[in-house]
């Protein structure tokens, strides 16, 4: 795995041993940016939920984001070493709790783009909209990226719009904003 683009382009990241994370594709992380290049990373806040390896947070930050959190209750320690080594450890704070224990960490922030990869077909995409919408942490302009299975199936609220889906494989990548009637 690499980063993509920005200060760190090229520099590797190590994923953690074993089968219980499934990292973003490279491709997949290209194809997220691309989308949200027309809206701007440069100076965004970033949540990534489900963070794993980081990649997600690194390559936000890398691309010019002026902070980023990365959620994931058993990868911390590989996360900080992935981001030192992409030298953008100042900017990223790493909450080693699992979603439900996230609060207290990121209370009264909004964010401007929030990521969510994670296990597939395990409620946890519903959890992630869950919280995002009950603690309205998506900034007005923000989007939500929800990284599921093709098949996996959970209700967004009535006021919140799909803007794009993308389909890798049996992976959807869905994109979400706050209706412009509501924000």
């Amino acid at each position: 795995m690499r980063i993509i683009g920005g200060t760190a382009k090229g520099h590797t990241i190590k994923a953690p041993k074993g089968i219980d994370t499934r990292p973003t594709l490279d491709r997949v992380r290209e194809s997220i940016f691309n989308v949200l290049s027309n809206r701007g990373i440069r100076g965004a806040s970033v949540l990534d939920l489900f963070s794993g390896t980081g990649a997600l947070a690194i390559e936000s930050l890398s691309r010019g984001a002026s902070s980023a959190v990365a959620v994931d209750m058993k990868t911390g320690k590989l996360i900080l070493e992935n981001a030192t080594h992409c030298r953008v450890e100042k900017e990223l704070t790493i909450v080693p709790k699992k979603i439900s224990q996230v609060m207290p960490f990121i209370d009264n922030q909004q964010f401007d783009y929030i990521f969510s990869d994670p296990p597939y077909e395990k409620g946890f995409i519903q959890s992630t909209i869950d919280l995002v919408d009950g603690h309205d942490l998506l900034a007005p302009e923000g989007v939500l990226i929800l990284e599921h299975h093709k098949d996996e199936t959970f209700t967004v609220p009535d006021h919140w719009e799909s803007i794009k889906e993308q389909k890798f494989g049996y992976t959807l990548v869905s994109y979400y904003v706050k209706s412009r009637e509501r924000s």
